[in-house]
């Protein structure tokens, strides 16, 4: 017979070994599934954003797991994922038929510099400076090219994946919040946080989009620029780059309009991009995501930074969401287990929290009261 202590390691041993199999197995689950991680990542922010509506049709209407779930996935492909392919596909269709001829482009160039450098009076530009430009375009495209398989690969991932989490959401939210080794008012700020965060960028992203890409279309429009519609819709998709974001776009445009020797409207169109859409870009991004959620603009910058490499589109939203929770988990060893700390266990709902902490300081305030009120 085992003693007491005996079995107590025992089954701490069993424990760490269970643990160790996990960790095994899901590393390779996770080397086997990365290519289709953005499914994942999609269907997992689209949870997000619409299991409110599963337990209402669920619990307020009575409707079966299997069809709400079902309505709910048709409702996601019609409305969400279908305009996105849409719109990918005729990005990607367009900009494929774009015939890059590097002679005419240099020729272009070596006029505009000419012309630039004879009036300033010394030499800025050489072609062999410029000669790469049209390997960096015909890259782009290349790049464009190979990422339509995986898009449409993940947009099914995303369906069945979604599906079948709305099917079982209490399971699945059950599962999660027992595992989590925190107390339960962690737990309770972490879905809080988690939640804010995803309905911030997976929100907020798209109605920026919406918002730079009608500028820029109105601008394109305006000054004479080509498939103006076509090129509005690339700067709405060019929002979700870091720091250049826009400039990808109407940068290049104005380059190409003075380079035709359209110089009035090629540089009010750089003047335009710089202070209308980049003004947009700069000012309604931090505006409308600060309206969603409390995310500082460090962690949005650098988050993206750090998710795109990592998950490619979906990296928007999850980038800052990683960066984030590192911070709430730092705050969270802050407030738990420093003392005399006054770190807050919060990162985006800090002002949620100071409201709740209100009441309860206005609550003490008449015990006190009355307590000396029966001393007397």
């Amino acid at each position: 017979m085992l003693t007491e202590k005996e079995q107590e390691k025992k089954e701490i041993r069993h424990k760490y070994i269970l643990i160790g199999f996990l960790i095994l197995l899901g590393l390779i689950i996770f080397r086997h599934t990365r290519p289709y991680m953005s499914g994942f990542l999609g269907a997992a922010t689209l949870y997000v954003l619409v299991n409110g509506q599963q337990k209402f049709l669920t619990q307020k209407l009575n409707f079966k797991k299997s069809l709400s779930a079902l309505l709910i996935v048709l409702e996601v492909l019609f409305f969400i994922l279908l305009p996105l392919t849409g719109l990918t596909f005729l990005v990607i269709d367009t900009v494929s038929g774009i015939s890059i001829n590097p002679e005419a482009i240099l020729l272009q160039i070596n006029e505009f510099v000419d012309t630039l450098e004879e009036r300033l009076g010394f030499n800025i530009f050489t072609p062999e400076n410029l000669a790469a430009l049209p390997r960096v375009g015909s890259n782009i495209l290349q790049l464009l090219g190979n990422s339509v398989y995986s898009f449409v690969i993940n947009v099914i991932v995303i369906l069945f994946v979604l599906y079948y989490m709305l099917f079982n959401n209490d399971t699945f939210e059950t599962a999660i919040r027992e595992v989590l080794p925190f107390k339960e008012e962690n737990k309770q700020i972490l879905a809080e946080e988690t939640r804010m965060i995803i309905q911030a960028n997976a929100v907020g992203i798209p109605l920026l989009a919406i918002l730079q890409g009608f500028f820029a279309y109105l601008g394109y429009l305006y000054f004479g620029v080509d498939n103006a519609i076509l090129y509005a819709i690339l700067t709405a998709f060019a929002t979700i780059l870091p720091i250049v974001g826009t400039m990808i776009v109407w940068v290049p445009l104005g380059i190409t309009l003075l380079l035709g020797g359209d110089y009035v409207n090629g540089a009010a169109l750089l003047v335009y991009g710089m202070f209308i859409i980049g003004g947009v870009d700069n000012v309604a991004r931090f505006l409308l995501q600060k309206k969603l959620a409390d995310i500082h603009p460090l962690i949005t910058v650098f988050g993206v930074l750090i998710g795109i490499p990592m998950f490619g589109f979906w990296g928007v939203i999850f980038g800052p969401l990683i960066l984030s929770l590192f911070i709430l988990f730092f705050n969270m060893f802050r407030h738990e287990y420093v003392p005399g700390s006054k770190a807050e266990p919060r990162v985006t709902t800090r002002i949620k929290s100071r409201k709740m902490k209100i009441p309860m300081v206005d609550s003490v305030k008449p015990k006190k009261k009355k307590e000396k009120r029966t001393g007397h």
